[in-house]
C-alpha cells in the first residue's frame, strides 16, 4: 500500500503562520498536521505501507529541513519515502500527476491540510473508496450522490438542490492508483481544466464512467486546519481524543514554578511555566517560557516567550516575544509584542 499526500499549497487561509512555515508542518496537539494524517491513515489502513510519496511546492519554500522532516515520518511506518515537485500550482490533478513514477498499485491519495478519526473496514473489493463526512450544509460542500446499492455514482460541487449530505473530505483509495493515472493524463493531454485548473474529480469521473465501482468510507471525526479560527479548534479536539486514548501528553523536562495545568493540555519539551495557569485545551511547543499568565483554549508554538498575558481561542507561532493583555490575537513566526 502506498500514500500519496499532495501538500504544494502555501496555505494562504493560515497566515501569518504560513509565511515560514507550510500549513502541513503546523503543530496540532504537539505533533504537525501532516504527521498526524499520515500516521491515522496508516492505523486505519491496518497493513503496513510500502512507500509515502510526499508533492511538494517552490524549494524556496519546502526546503530541505521540510524533506527531512517528511523522509523521517516516512521511516517512522517503515515505507519508502519520496519526494516530488509540482513546479506550477494547476490544480489536484496536475498535482498527483506530478508524483506519476509512484502511481502503481494500492494506494490513498490525501490532502494535508485536515485530520480525521476514522474506525471503519476499508472495502478493498471496489475499485475506489472515498472518504466522506455527513455535514449539516451539504450546499457548502463538495458531495457524493449514492444509489441503491450504497455505490458512489456522481460527484456533485456544492449542490443547489439536494443530492446528499455526505461530503467528500480529500481522501481517496484506489485499489490501482495507475487507473487513475491513466485518466488524468487524458485530463491534461485533452487540457480539461476549470478555472485554469486540472481537478483529480475529471479523472474520478472516467472511471466512473467506465463502470468502475466506488463506494463510501465514512469517517467519524473530520478536523479543518483552514485557517486560524479552525485550527484551534481542532487542537481543542485532537486534544479531547488524545486524552481519552490515554495518551502522555506532558514532557517529563517541563519546568513548573507556581503553575496550573488544566488538562487537557499538550506541553512540550523543555517548557517553563511560571505564576501561569495552562488549559484546558492548550498546546504549548518545544522551549517555550510562559510567565504570569492566564491561557486556554490557544495553541502555542516552540522558542516563545509569553508573558502577562490572557489569551484564549490564541494562535502564536514560533520564536515570538509577547507582552501583553491581549484577549484574542493571531501571531507569526519572529514577530515580537511589547
Amino acid at each position: 500500500m502506498k500514500i500519496i499526500v499532495p501538500m504544494a499549497g502555501r496555505g494562504s487561509r493560515l497566515r501569518p503562520h504560513t509565511l515560514t512555515v507550510p500549513k502541513p508542518l503546523i503543530p496540532v496537539a504537539g505533533k504537525p498536521i501532516v504527521h498526524r494524517l499520515v500516521s491515522d491513515i496508516a492505523k486505519v489502513l491496518g497493513e503496513p505501507i510500502d512507500e509515502v510519496a510526499f508533492i511538494l511546492g517552490d524549494p524556496a519554500f519546502f526546503g530541505e529541513d521540510v524533506v527531512q522532516s517528511l523522509m523521517e515520518l516516512a521511516r517512522e511506518l517503515g515505507a519508502k519515502g519520496s519526494i516530488y515537485r509540482q513546479d506550477k500550482p494547476l490544480g489536484t490533478g496536475h498535482a498527483i500527476m506530478s508524483a506519476k513514477e509512484s502511481l502503481s498499485g494500492p494506494a490513498v491519495i490525501a490532502y494535508a491540510d485536515t485530520l480525521i478519526r476514522a474506525d471503519f473496514d476499508l472495502d478493498k473489493s471496489a475499485d475506489s473508496a472515498i472518504w466522506v463526512k455527513q455535514v449539516e450544509r451539504p450546499e457548502a460542500y463538495g458531495v457524493v450522490k449514492l444509489n441503491d446499492a450504497n455505490e458512489i455514482v456522481e460527484l456533485v460541487e456544492k449542490p443547489k438542490e439536494f443530492v446528499s449530505d455526505l461530503a467528500v473530505i480529500g481522501i481517496y483509495y484506489f485499489k490501482d492508483v495507475g487507473v487513475l493515472k491513466n485518466e488524468l493524463q487524458h485530463v491534461l493531454d485533452n487540457d480539461i481544466t476549470h478555472g485554469g485548473e486540472y481537478q483529480i474529480n475529471d479523472g474520478i469521473k472516467r472511471m466512473m464512467q467506465k463502470g468502475m465501482k466506488f463506494v463510501p468510507g465514512k469517517v467519524d471525526e473530520w478536523m479543518d486546519c483552514g485557517n486560524k479560527n479552525v485550527t484551534v479548534e481542532t487542537n481543542q479536539r485532537m486534544l479531547g481524543f488524545l486524552e481519552k486514548e490515554g495518551e502522555n501528553m506532558m514532557a517529563d523536562s517541563v519546568q513548573q514554578e507556581n503553575a496550573n495545568i488544566v488538562e487537557p493540555c499538550f506541553i512540550g519539551e523543555n517548557v517553563v511555566l511560571k505564576n501561569t495557569t495552562v488549559g484546558p485545551f492548550v498546546s504549548v511547543g518545544a522551549n517555550t517560557v510562559i510567565e504570569n499568565s492566564t491561557i486556554k483554549n490557544s495553541l502555542i508554538q516552540s522558542d516563545s516567550k509569553i508573558s502577562n498575558a490572557n489569551l484564549d481561542n490564541a494562535m502564536i507561532g514560533n520564536h515570538v516575544v509577547y507582552n501583553g493583555n491581549f484577549e484574542t490575537i493571531s501571531i507569526g513566526d519572529y514577530s515580537v509584542l511589547e
